[in-house]
């Protein structure tokens, strides 16, 4: 039997807000494998129109939010041809595309993730697949995480991938399934923090190491209900906005930084020792933060390895476009065992 090869772009925008990362990647498939090769990618950072709009979105009218969800489908029309030509790019088979995040309620059996498909392929004149999400959701899953059927199938030498992204979330194996969850809050908060200090982010942790932790506010946090729920379960803004925000008072930037920081490294921690993991791929923004790194080495035995930077910071929309692939070929790209759903199943919606 021949290789098969696909050309598909990974279109991502995280709950972070870092920007929309585009990765453009050849897979092949082998009688019982999946490789993969990343051959160019980018983010392109959102404007602060753009920022604003997707950071607000959830407080949007029924009808604001419509338009919203269209305009942002041709915005990353736009940016995904314009970097279709800027990279000369020939061969692609389809543009696989996780949308924007806006609200997602698994246990009110929906989740949105805005930018209109249709509205990208007409400024790409590409096949395109969106909506991961509300399937699984519909079939009584978390909807999320999606990432573990590209760990299972193209990272499966690590015992465990973490990503640190506006949310932390893991895959790992056990009992010959694998499983995923989100873990905790990361940049979601982090950023946030650095934003009254007048940084995007928080570079190296070199903010939260001026810092001094507020003990308090961290058993607060570290007795939050969510760390005490078996897994599969998920994380979306209305959890920040209902369960982490109402802790936060009059503490100074700096401490709070610092308390979130070692409140995200305790629970990841907690995490590799209750499940034995031995080694972890660690991607994702929160990958730079050597000061959080160093928090959860010095919590666990677990080998942390960081891969090289197209990795870190593409993996995720990486994974999308191999989604796309799987759902191009109507193979099942969501795992039951890692969302809670019914069964395995192909999701996304193809125009």
């Amino acid at each position: 039997m021949e290789n098969q090869i696909f050309f598909a772009i990974g279109l991502m925008s995280g709950t972070s807000l870092d920007g929309l990362d585009i990765c453009y990647s050849k897979f092949i498939k082998t009688k019982n494998n999946w490789d993969f090769q990343i051959l160019t990618s980018e983010t392109i950072p959102y404007s602060s129109e753009w920022e604003h709009a997707l950071k607000n979105a959830i407080q949007l009218t029924s009808e604001e939010l419509l338009k919203l969800d269209v305009d942002y489908g041709f915005y990353l029309g736009e940016k995904t041809s314009e970097f279709i030509s800027k990279h000369k790019i020939i061969n692609l088979d389809l543009i696989a595309s996780h949308g924007h995040t806006v609200f997602h309620q698994p246990k009110n059996k929906f989740t949105l993730q805005i930018g209109d498909g249709r509205a990208i392929k007409s400024k790409t004149n590409k096949t395109v697949i969106y909506d991961f999400r509300s399937q699984d959701v519909i079939l009584g899953g978390n909807g999320a995480p999606l990432v573990p059927i590209g760990d299972e199938l193209l990272f499966s030498n690590f015992d465990a991938c973490l990503n640190l992204g506006g949310f932390s979330n893991i895959s790992l194996k056990r009992n010959g399934k694998r499983i995923a969850f989100d873990i905790c809050p990361v940049n979601i908060i982090l950023n946030d923090l650095a934003l009254k200090l007048g940084k995007k982010f928080d570079d190296n942790g070199d903010l939260a190491r001026t810092g001094l932790i507020d003990y308090e506010l961290l058993d607060q946090l570290n007795q939050l209900k969510f760390y005490q729920e078996k897994a599969p379960k998920s994380l979306g803004i209305e959890w920040i906005n209902e369960q982490v925000l109402p802790l936060i008072k009059t503490q100074k930037t700096e401490d709070l930084l610092a308390t979130f920081t070692e409140h995200a490294a305790t629970q990841i921690a907690n995490i590799f020792d209750f499940y034995n993991i031995q080694n972890v791929l660690i991607t994702g923004g929160g990958a730079y933060n050597s000061y959080l790194i160093e928090k959860i080495k010095s919590r666990t035995e677990t080998e942390i390895q960081i891969p090289k930077k197209e990795i870190i910071e593409y993996k995720e929309a990486l994974i999308f476009a191999f989604m796309g692939v799987l759902r191009s070929l109507n193979l099942d790209n969501v795992l039951s065992s890692a969302t809670g759903s019914q069964n395995d199943h192909c999701s996304g919606l193809i125009c």
